[in-house]
């Protein structure tokens, strides 16, 4: 009897696992089977997610994720709309890659946050297309913004570590453009100089420039000469760029 109460609780992962307000706590643990799985720390305990699939382990309709079972009922119905328990299912997943995407960024797992970054929008992208209603597709496209952050984030960090600070500014450069674009489509431009995460992602990018020592990259030179109508110049940067592309 003991022994089954001890397999029933947590109390020693919680005793030896302190939980630290305001910080974000996760860790890779094994499991009884011997596989990965990924844990956060949260205040009356812990979650426990599957590092891949679906984060709480189930195979919806035996696909992998439901955003995955959607694609493959719409490839052959593209007017299809969506059920109120497919809704029901799309929002519980919503959450779930919400946490381990938060993990995976707190476990400097870039590409592993990319990954279900990805997975996030275009679960949001499906909603538009196949759903009538308005609240509850603004619902999560009020998160865009904040889950392109993420994966602008996770994209520049990629960078530094396999290439180049340079590439690690490019990447920011470009997401920022990204999410100008964003902004612009919902009619809410004006607000992007002075929103949070904007100003966030300038503040990364400033500080690889200083701390790695980067000028101007070469993509910031190709678009300040073709502004200026040096076209000699820009070709010659075109060049430089598509060179160095070939090395990475």
């Amino acid at each position: 009897m003991d022994s089954f109460e001890h397999s029933e609780n947590i109390d020693h992962i919680v005793n030896s696992w302190s939980f630290e307000p305001g910080k974000l706590t996760a860790r890779i643990a094994t499991g009884s089977d011997g596989r990965d799985v990924l844990q956060m720390r949260i205040e009356m305990g812990l979650l426990q997610m599957e590092i891949a699939g679906r984060p709480d382990g189930e195979k919806p309709f035996n696909f992998d994720s439901y955003l995955e079972y959607l694609q493959a009922q719409f490839l052959t119905d593209l007017d299809a709309m969506l059920s109120d328990d497919d809704c029901v299912e799309i929002d519980r997943e919503f959450v779930q890659l919400y946490h381990r995407r938060i993990c995976w960024l707190a476990l400097r797992e870039y590409e592993k946050a990319v990954r279900d970054a990805d997975h996030t929008l275009a679960l949001m992208d499906l909603c538009q297309a196949h759903s009538t209603d308005e609240e509850w597709i603004d619902s999560h496209e009020h998160f865009r913004p904040f889950v392109m952050f993420h994966r602008i984030q996770a994209k520049a960090l990629i960078e530094l570590e396999k290439h180049t600070p340079e590439h690690a500014i490019e990447e920011l450069t470009s997401g920022v453009e990204e999410l100008r674009e964003l902004y612009a489509s919902n009619e809410s431009e004006e607000d992007f100089e002075n929103d949070e995460l904007h100003v966030r992602l300038v503040e990364l990018r400033e500080t690889l420039r200083e701390q790695f020592e980067v000028g101007q990259t070469l993509n910031e030179q190709l678009a300040d000469a073709v502004a200026n109508e040096r076209y000699e110049q820009a070709a010659k940067l075109r060049d430089r760029i598509h060179k160095r592309e070939d090395l990475r």
